[in-house]
């Protein structure tokens, strides 16, 4: 028992050790922890103190250098305007019949897009709307708009520099309504009445005329043979009867029964004589003038007053069939700047009755254009043929080139005169016109009424060329650029450099006076 007593006692000494050991080595562990977290005062001071001031660099690097103006832009079909129709000269009601435009076609040159009271209202390229019917022998901008119009389409409208709606005119009208699939506009009730009488007027004068002819003619071709006959019976008869009366004036007094000579009346028989003679000499002259011919005078007067006339109803014809060749009523044409058009809305419908002051629908442009805005600073780096960058909406991009580069109209002075389209500073924003590059009609779909964000590269280096950060630009006392590089250490020199394009925080370097080498290290702080 004394052994095993012995024993206990021996176990209980070691586990004294034991403990007394791991109490030491957990004790350590927790000075060696609270010692990282307690600290002097002596060396909280030190740490509160400063940094040692240094050089702050970076380095020369190569890389390109790119200036680009950055802006919103909406997607949008051109140049949307309204379109109204001239109905004033319209007989009746201005209904509308048929041929209504869908939303999203196109208005061609020539096309029908409406029909009102069964006529068609015909697309045509010009700036001048239709504002009066157009006719033979009226003249003025709006004619010469139409001829050019008609040329336009290959329709030969006569003299393309005279502003005169002629017979030419109107037969080139009636080309286009052959083109448009409709009748040629009908003259008037009064016009073709007014015609037919001028034709009836013109025939009765050629008769006249074929009569004098006639007349004129007889009298040139002298007598016939039956009219000399006639002139030489007469003279004959004339004589005899003047030979009678001779004879009974000469002859010797009768005696009567008792043998005394009868009384005689001298002088009845001396007139007899005498007017025996006259009518004698008369026959004589008349046959004379017979075989000499008759005078044309009075048939030629006749003739040419005839003639004359039917000069005066052939003039009156051509003036009454002027009057009804084809017009061009105001109310069956629409001009637009520029063709095809868009419809983006129709404002009336079928059975509706159409007035002047209202719009039947409206139109743009049947290209995709972007518009944004920039401030006049930027403006100024930019212009017309430069291309910008855009997303699509796959993820994608594409190109866009600026077409126009104008002042807004919120950029007008204060007497409405826009401000100077230079660009210059102050001038307020500017309006940038975009037309995109290659769009397929899904992505045109997708992009129209979006606004999208336009990048314009206005400079760059294009290849990767010498540069530094522009904070490391100081100026020299003769206002040239330095750069300060480090040499070693804190040592370091100043080079004086020649500087390019600046864009992004970066500066060209263009050349220096002591070489720079890419990865050279500038003070750009201290």
């Amino acid at each position: 028992m004394s052994g095993t007593a012995g024993g206990t006692a021996l176990l209980r000494g070691h586990r004294v050790i034991w403990l007394i050991a791991i109490v030491a080595v957990v004790s350590l562990a927790a000075g060696v922890v609270l010692s990282r977290f307690i600290q002097s005062p002596s060396d909280a001071a030190a740490k509160a103190q400063p940094p040692a001031a240094g050089l702050i660099t970076v380095p020369v690097e190569n890389r390109v250098i790119a200036n680009d103006v950055t802006m919103r832009a909406d997607v949008l079909y051109d140049e949307a305007v309204e379109v109204k129709i001239e109905t004033g000269e319209i007989s009746g009601a201005a209904v509308v019949t048929g041929k209504l435009p869908e939303v999203g076609s196109e208005v061609g040159a020539a096309s029908v897009f409406l029909e009102i009271a069964g006529r068609p209202v015909i697309a045509l390229p010009g700036e001048l709307p239709a504002y009066r019917s157009l006719r033979v022998g009226v003249s003025g901008p709006d004619v010469l708009q139409l001829k050019q119009a008609l040329a336009s389409l290959g329709i030969e409208p006569g003299s393309v520099e005279s502003d005169s709606y002629d017979a030419r005119t109107a037969a080139a009208v009636d080309k286009l309504y052959v083109m448009a699939g409709y009748p040629s506009p009908a003259a008037s009730e009064e016009s073709q009445a007014a015609l037919d009488s001028a034709r009836a007027a013109l025939t009765a004068a050629k008769d006249m005329l074929a009569t004098a002819d006639a007349d004129l003619a007889t009298a040139k071709s002298g007598p016939t043979k039956a009219e000399r006959l006639a002139a030489d019976n007469a003279v004959n008869s004339a004589q005899r009867a003047l030979d009678t009366a001779v004879a009974e004036r000469d002859a010797p007094a009768g005696v009567d029964e008792d043998g005394l000579a009868l009384p005689k009346d001298q002088r009845a028989l001396d007139n007899a004589v005498a007017d025996a003679q006259d009518s004698l000499n008369l026959a004589v002259v008349q046959r004379a003038d017979i075989v000499a011919g008759a005078g044309t005078a009075a048939q030629q007067t006749a003739r040419n007053a005839a003639s004359q006339a039917v000069t005066e109803a052939q003039t009156e014809v051509n003036d009454a069939a002027e009057a009804t060749l084809t017009s061009l009523p105001a109310s069956e044409v629409a001009y637009f700047a520029a063709l095809p058009r868009r419809v983006d809305q129709v404002t009336v419908a079928r059975g509706e009755t159409v007035t002047s002051a209202k719009a039947v629908m409206s139109v743009s442009g049947a290209d995709i254009v972007m518009s944004g805005s920039v401030a006049s600073s930027d403006a100024a780096l930019l212009e017309a043929g430069m291309v910008g960058t855009f997303p699509l909406p796959d993820g994608s991009s594409t190109t866009a080139t600026i077409t126009e580069v104008t002042a807004a109209e919120s950029a007008a002075d204060d007497e409405g005169e826009s401000t100077d389209s230079g660009k210059g500073a102050g001038a307020g924003r500017f309006t940038v016109l975009f037309t995109p590059d290659a769009l397929t009609p899904e992505q045109i779909i997708e992009l129209q009424g979006s606004n999208i964000k336009v990048t314009v590269g206005v400079n760059s280096t294009g290849d990767e060329v010498l540069a530094v950060p522009s904070a490391a630009l100081t100026a020299g006392p003769g206002g040239e650029s330095r750069v300060e590089r480090k040499v070693t250490g804190e040592t370091t020199e100043l080079i004086t450099v020649e500087t390019g394009l600046a864009a992004g925080g970066y500066v060209q370097i263009l050349s220096s006076e002591t070489d720079l080498s890419d990865g050279d290290l500038v003070v750009v702080g201290k």
